[in-house]
């Protein structure tokens, strides 16, 4: 029920009681526009609290209030019954809460160990003491279980490996409160069952966890207690006990969502091939070869670092082939960069749209029609009028919700965000569409929105690639997959052989395609 407000849930093995942090008629706007409106809500500690709702729900919102991020327009914050007044993270560390954030905020030149302790080193007379930070780093790097070398540069990590190093961060201070964004969206299913060991032994030990989760699976196996919130405003607060996906999906939405996937309409096994690729040798791609028809879906699956995403660079010139060829409608891709591709027809939504994909301090307007600014301009000055017309036209195809195309891409949600990229891609008109983690850090209600962008591409005639590490996404979207490991192609299941199952197994096979 709408408003619906429990009194707290019984911690799942926490033993350490502390103070409670109690949120009180917070409200937050933005540019006039409402971000939360009148929430209330009590996080116990030693409990592990999760905030769910669609992108744009507040979550995110509510948590940078509760971590001093930004400051509330209006209501407070209370802990132990003493009033908070948090102008900045720090300010809030002095009260023992931290926040692993969704959005990275590593340094990419320091180590792995300096970005751990950054602003907390061990020092003595004014010098770092650096072999204190590699002995802490070490005891704190055999306590969590993740396989990181202290001397690392940052930036030559992967994303989930980078998303390691935060989480290390934010456990390093000893805080009593941790509020965690999206935590487990880069992380391989061995990393996140790690993840969720820590969090738990966080709880035991009476740290209170905010988890913020679109993996509704996670939500229900981890917290004790569930907030959702829609629109800004609080929906309910339950204890997890007795909660299902359908029913937080139904609270989230305001409706029941029938089916998690479009129907999946055949692919004529004789349509015309599209892209074939041949013995494709890259970094960190072996002699890889397929083919993919006109209207089909082909997922790729397989685990963290099998060289999907290496694959789809490849295929797009984004990273130079050692060796092999790949033809498009028939005749050979060439040249040094993507720019050939798109200009004939083949085009990647990347896996970070953050940092590969959207220019985030532009307008929507720009990063729209960006990959073809040729149809909006004459005498290389750009018409605003044609402008405006094409990007309404391909956010109208897509769905894309924004208050004016002249807000920059970083005030959208996620959501938005992402769907901000299939626009510009239906602009370049493409017949080949490579879909790279189409919906990392995206809600329920706008991976289905997205989930039938595809399927309306491929019904349309596109050749449709999705690269996910969701099996689920694979299996649910693709009318044939492609199973990776070690830069090779293992399987090629089709029909009645798309199978989790079937997946899993090529996906730990040693070697062999079947």
């Amino acid at each position: 029920m709408p408003g619906e407000h429990s009194t707290g849930s019984t911690p799942r093995g926490a033993t350490t009681p502390g103070d409670d942090l109690v949120v009180t008629g917070v409200s937050k706007r933005f540019g006039g526009v409402p971000a939360l409106s009148d929430v209330s809500v009590t996080i116990r500690a030693g409990t592990i609290h999760a905030l769910i709702g669609e992108n744009g729900a507040g979550k995110s919102t509510l948590a940078k209030i509760i971590a001093g991020v930004i400051g509330p327009d209006e209501g407070t914050i209370t802990l132990g019954g003493r009033a908070l007044h948090m102008r900045s993270p720090r300010e809030a560390l002095a009260h023992g809460i931290v926040t692993i954030a969704q959005e990275l905020a590593i340094v990419p030149s320091l180590t792995v160990a300096e970005n751990v302790y950054l602003g907390a080193e061990a020092s003595a007379g004014g010098f770092v003491r650096r072999r204190e930070s590699r002995r802490r780093f070490r005891e704190l790097v055999e306590r969590v279980g993740f396989d990181l070398r202290p001397d690392a540069v940052a930036r030559t990590l992967s994303t989930a490996d980078q998303q390691k190093v935060e989480i290390l961060r934010a456990l390093s201070r000893n805080a009593s409160f941790v509020v965690m964004d999206e935590p487990s969206a880069a992380l391989s299913s061995h990393e996140t069952d790690a993840l969720h060991e820590i969090i738990r032994s966080l709880a035991r030990a009476g740290t209170a966890v905010v988890l913020i989760s679109h993996f509704l699976s996670e939500v229900l196996a981890l917290a004790d207690t569930i907030t959702t919130l829609r629109d800004g405003r609080l929906v309910r607060t339950i204890a997890a006990t007795g909660a299902t996906e359908e029913s937080l999906i139904e609270g989230m939405l305001g409706r029941s969502l029938s089916t998690a996937f479009p129907t999946k309409h055949p692919c004529a096994t004789d349509a015309p091939v599209v892209l074939e690729v041949s013995h494709l040798r890259a970094p960190r791609v072996d002699d890889c070869s397929f083919v993919l028809r006109r209207g089909e879906i082909l997922g790729i699956a397989g685990l963290v670092g099998a060289g999907r995403s290496e694959l789809a660079r490849a295929i797009i010139r984004d990273t130079r082939p050692s060796s092999g060829t790949v033809r498009l409608n028939g005749e050979e891709l060439t040249g040094r960069g993507p720019r050939a591709a798109i200009r004939r027809g083949l085009v990647l939504i990347p896996e970070s749209r953050k940092d590969l994909g959207l220019l985030m301090g532009r307008s929507v307007r720009e990063n729209v029609s960006l990959s073809r600014l040729d149809l909006v301009s004459r005498f290389g000055w750009v018409s605003r009028a044609r402008e405006r017309r094409l990007v309404t036209q391909f956010m109208d195809a897509t769905t894309v919700k924004a208050a004016s195309m002249a807000l920059p891409a970083t005030m959208l949600s996620g959501g938005n965000q992402q769907k901000l990229l299939f626009a510009r891609t239906l602009m370049c008109a493409p017949s080949v569409l490579i879909a790279d983690e189409p919906t990392r850090g995206v809600d329920i209600g706008s991976k289905r929105a997205i989930y039938d962008l595809l399927t309306t591409m491929a019904d349309e005639g596109l050749g449709v690639i999705v690269i996910s590490s969701e099996l689920e996404e694979v299996l649910g979207l693709a009318h044939r997959v492609l199973v990776m490991r070690h830069g090779r192609i293992t399987a090629e299941l089709s029909g009645a052989n798309v199978r989790e199952d079937a997946v899993l197994a090529a996906a730990f096979a040693d070697s062999g395609v079947s």
